[in-house]
């Protein structure tokens, strides 16, 4: 099994990468990666946090099944495995439920582009992340080249890819690659709290918010006012909005996971997983390709 999903009972799912300790991303890796993407989406979760067993995080394809495979068979096999991985990469951010990564140790190729998609992105001090594309003769996949610029600026993105230089989990906080750095052995817990915290949360409104900041970097502040305006009276109206309200006004802790059960009987108020305009949403962070699963949650 090189792909395991937990998912406990406040909607929270762990996917975890356990294919020895760089854990490669071969055509059974990206296929099981797809299957625990799908299963997520099935379920509806609240939270997804994905990290990696042993002392990397990621550390890209499988070289050694890729060089095993000759002739004009590899560029077939590499489009198995790129479909299956960019898949679960589509399903991820289309989910309404936020996307915690958690990464230690190597992080390269493909890695960075499961880290990049990321919606909060904890790095242990001992990370250490590079593209390492061209150093081997390849060019980006995991929609690295469209996510790196995005979260790095151009200039840094180029250098990176071009170099392949190592940067310390230090250097990637502060370029905006990851949002945290911790200590190795409080890795697993602040990332468990952290995304068990937004699995209790208003995951319909977590939805929302990310497609407003993903619609910001393709429409001026004079569009991006009404989306936030017509938004925000969609959320208002929802159940979590009324939710949030009463709770605050009450004195007590809102409830929005006993919303979500009710919503699924009796209807929940406006759905915030569709839009509130027609205009179509680009890709999430590090995604790339016109069909992205419209958010589901």
């Amino acid at each position: 099994m090189r792909v395991t999903v937990e998912i406990d009972a406040d909607g929270l799912a762990r996917v975890e990468m356990c294919r020895g300790d760089g854990n490669a991303i071969d055509l059974a890796m990206a296929r099981a990666l797809l299957g625990a993407a799908r299963e997520c989406e099935k379920a509806r979760v609240r939270a997804v946090l994905l990290s990696g067993q042993g002392r990397s995080f990621c550390v890209g394809g499988d070289l050694k099944e890729f060089g095993a495979v000759s002739g004009a068979g590899l560029a077939d096999h590499l489009t198995e495995v790129t479909d299956a991985l960019h898949g679960a990469l589509r399903i991820l951010t289309g989910l309404q439920a936020p996307l915690v990564v958690a990464v230690q140790g190597a992080v390269a190729g493909a890695g960075l582009g499961l880290v990049a998609v990321a919606d909060v992105g904890l790095a242990a001090t001992d990370a250490r992340f590079t593209a390492a594309y061209t150093g081997i003769g390849y060019t980006p996949d995991a929609g690295v080249s469209w996510s790196l610029p995005r979260l790095v600026g151009s200039l840094r993105a180029r250098d990176l890819l071009l170099t392949n230089r190592r940067v310390t989990a230090a250097e990637a906080l502060e370029m905006g690659l990851v949002s945290r750095i911790v200590a190795p052995e409080r890795l697993k817990e602040e990332a468990v709290g952290i995304a068990g915290a937004l699995a209790r949360g208003a995951t319909a409104v977590y939805g929302a918010t990310r497609r407003l900041l993903d619609r910001a970097l393709s429409v001026d502040l004079d569009d991006h006012l009404d989306l936030e305006a017509r938004q925000l009276t969609a959320a208002a109206g929802a159940a979590e909005g009324r939710e949030g309200v009463a709770a605050f006004l009450a004195g007590r802790r809102p409830d929005f996971r006993a919303v979500a059960r009710r919503g699924s009987v009796d209807g929940a108020g406006p759905d915030l997983a569709t839009p509130p305009d027609s205009s179509p949403s680009p890709p999430r962070r590090g995604v790339a390709g016109p069909d992205r699963p419209t958010r589901k949650g």
